[in-house]
């Protein structure tokens, strides 16, 4: 593995060094496995009349007029007009003048950009010049499209990378022969090249395949380690049920629900069977599993041990203490219930570990900080982490060897097919809360395209005036040289002067500090910013009864199962919620498939859906699913690929458990780099 940072490249000084690394690229290795968020296709040229608004096209006409040289302000701009049999469109170009000696009238030409419309006619700006012929050579071509931040362009980043391949070290094959022969698998140091820089869409698509393989193949590999070590462990913690948590139940404001109960139920026979629980319960966004988890934290404090449970941000674990505390309270229960989060003075920490190491804390509350060396806990007999897929294998087995084998306790309100859950879980047992509290308002949902866009602005203006709040989502952070889609930076300016100056509007996205992140979503989750432009970063992470206005961008990018994700973020208080999808594609087949979020709010009927519908066009004209930590994987697209890896990495196990055949040495030392540790450290 290349270890040596970004800047031993040629190029790349400590400035542009700073920009990679916001791009989370440190290193030349991770230069490398920053893969391209899509690919940008020179498909064949349309005819003019077919060219549509806000698309990237490509036209080949002839120049109708003599290129003329304007000047607006400190800016000069070459404006012509080129015509085909099907139409005319007006072109311009910002501050490259000497463009003019090659936009000669009557001369046939190839234009390829974004269409705007100016007036009542469309026009292209800064687009790309070729001569048919020289198009011709790149027709059908791809070229890689990077994530991106401002300062660092796609050209940019694609030369880095280009850099990186040719003088990288050619990487050893690990992957079995028969593995390979058996799914016609590209090697590795091929897959990497042609991944980013592919001739065709055959190309990308076989180095795709291999690289979505070996992610499936290192995920399961580990899951099936961690399941083989925890199957036959005996619990030091029995809980039988207490007659406490009874009176808790019926003193609660409402009545769980039938499938409350029934998970309940299965989780208690764990804690009480002598053997360590090992449960995932799954559950759309409001279905209550939260309290399920809760009601298993106090029957571990009853019994006299601690429990903790870890959520994936700040906010959310303040808000699981705050809402745990106020429960108790009105409970009179006497339990004490501490937060652990990363954000805390050094001394706040110091006073907090020596409550919980003393057991003068009985349930934990926090994020990552949970699993630091400095936290020391007495008796921990019940883990629990919310939102699982956040938490990688190692984090797991971190936090699971802060006490002596405890129970352990995931939910997630990501909605997956069953089929596909019993792989991605196998080391857990399943319970699915497939039942929503009586009295929950459904969730008012329309896609609409973007001449809607002022109306859903007046309406945001409205729910905020009767006290509401609004999420906006956009699929990017900033704006692209090479996408066509919102970005949250421009967004928030715009918003800013469409809505009333009282009205505060704020931005999140990933890219920011840790601090800041938890400073925009605790004062939305307050009440002090109205409306959250925001990525997909919302989608686990903060509860906010109060907002009631979802309205998300370019929906057409998102599988189905995000976008219900991201929908149930409102909805979860008493007011009637809303649900704008602004779909930017004019395309009918996209409109059909956001039309099935029209017609249920059913997480899993949904995700169900979105298995049916994905294919291999869609692999990156939508955003991936966002579940666990695969960088081009998506479950919904490579299902079958998934399930085929599965059986796969079973045999694997089966046949060479430790790796240790002379076909699979390089294999179990590249899982190691994987995993982080040692392949037998994780086997014991």
């Amino acid at each position: 593995m290349n270890r040596e940072p970004v800047t031993s490249l040629k190029g790349i000084g400590e400035k542009t060094g700073g920009l990679f690394r916001r791009l989370g690229v440190e290193t030349v290795e991770d230069l490398i496995h920053n893969y391209p968020r899509a690919y940008d296709a020179y498909e064949p040229a349309l005819p003019i009349g077919q060219a549509k608004e806000g698309k990237v096209c490509t036209i080949c006409g002839q120049l109708v007029k003599e290129a003329a040289l304007r000047q607006f302000k400190n800016m000069q701009i070459v404006v012509t007009a080129v015509k085909d049999l099907t139409g005319s469109m007006q072109l311009a170009w910002y501050n490259m003048p000497y463009l003019r000696t090659t936009l000669q009238m009557g001369k046939i030409l190839v234009f390829r950009g974004r269409v705007v419309r100016k007036g009542n006619r469309l026009a292209m700006e800064q687009p790309e010049v070729f001569t048919p012929e020289s198009y011709g050579e790149i027709s059908g071509s791809l070229r890689p499209v990077y994530g991106q931040t401002k300062g660092l362009g796609n050209k940019a980043i694609a030369k880095a990378v280009a850099q990186a391949l040719k003088s990288r070290e050619v990487e050893t094959e690990y992957l079995p022969e028969r593995l390979r022969k058996k799914y016609r698998l590209v090697e590795y140091p091929c897959a990497i090249e042609k991944i980013h820089f592919p001739a065709n869409q055959e190309e990308m698509l076989g180095a795709r395949k291999r690289l979505v393989f070996d992610e499936f193949l290192f995920f399961l590999l580990a899951v099936g380690l961690w399941k083989e070590k925890r199957q036959d462990w005996k619990s030091r913690y029995p809980m039988g049920p207490v007659r406490e948590l009874e009176c808790f139940q019926k003193n609660l404001p409402y009545d769980l629900t039938g499938a409350q109960k029934n998970v309940l139920a299965e989780v208690q026979e764990d804690l009480a069977s002598g053997a360590v629980m090992n449960r995932l319960i799954q559950g759309d966004v409001g279905s209550g599993k939260t309290v399920i988890a809760v009601m298993a934290l106090l029957q571990t404090a009853f019994h006299g041990y601690q429990g903790a449970m870890m959520a994936p941000t700040e906010v959310l674990a303040k808000q699981h203490f705050q809402s745990i505390q106020e429960l108790f309270a009105s409970q009179g229960i006497e339990k004490r219930v501490v937060l652990v989060t990363g954000s805390m003075t050094a001394r706040e920490k110091r006073l907090v570990y020596e409550q919980i190491a003393r057991h003068e804390a009985d349930i934990i509350i926090g994020t990552h900080a949970l699993i630091q060396e400095k936290v020391v806990y007495d008796k921990l007999a019940l883990v629990i982490t919310d939102e699982q897929h956040r938490f990688g294998v190692g984090q797991r087995e971190a936090l699971g060897q802060k006490g002596a084998r405890p129970h352990v306790l995931v939910m997630s309100a990501t909605p997956i097919p069953r089929t596909l859950a019993i792989i991605l879980y196998g080391d857990l047992d399943i319970s699915v809360v497939d039942q929503m509290p009586a009295g929950r308002t459904p969730i008012k949902n329309c896609v609409v395209d973007t001449g809607y866009r002022d109306r859903a602005y007046r309406f945001i203006e409205k729910e905020v005036a009767a006290g509401g709040q609004a999420y906006v989502i956009c699929p990017m952070v900033e704006e692209s040289e090479m996408m066509d889609a919102e970005n949250v930076l421009d967004y928030t300016k715009q918003l800013r002067k469409k809505l009333p100056p009282g009205i505060r509007v704020e931005y999140l996205h990933g890219k920011m500090k840790g601090r800041e992140k938890n400073q925009v979503m605790e004062q939305f989750a307050s009440g002090e910013i109205q409306v959250l432009v925001s990525t997909t970063v919302v989608e686990v992470g903060v509860n906010v009864p109060n907002a009631t206005v979802m309205m998300i961008e370019n929906a057409e990018r998102f599988g189905l199962a995000q976008l219900h994700q991201l929908r149930g973020r409102v909805g979860r208080g008493e007011r009637q919620s809303y649900c704008i999808m602004v779909d930017s594609s004019g395309e009918e087949d996209t409109r059909k498939r956001l039309d099935i979020l029209n017609r249920s709010n059913d997480g899993f009927y949904i995700a169900s859906e979105d298995l049916k519908l994905r294919g291999p066009g869609d692999i990156f004209g939508q955003r991936q699913s966002g579940d666990l930590a695969f960088q081009l994987a998506d479950i919904f697209t490579d299902a079958d690929l998934l399930k085929a890896v599965s059986e796969e990495a079973r045999r694997l196990r089966e046949e060479d458990p430790l790796l240790e055949k002379e076909g699979h040495r390089a294999l179990k030392q590249k899982l190691e780099e994987y995993l982080g540790l040692s392949y037998e450290k994780l086997s014991l």
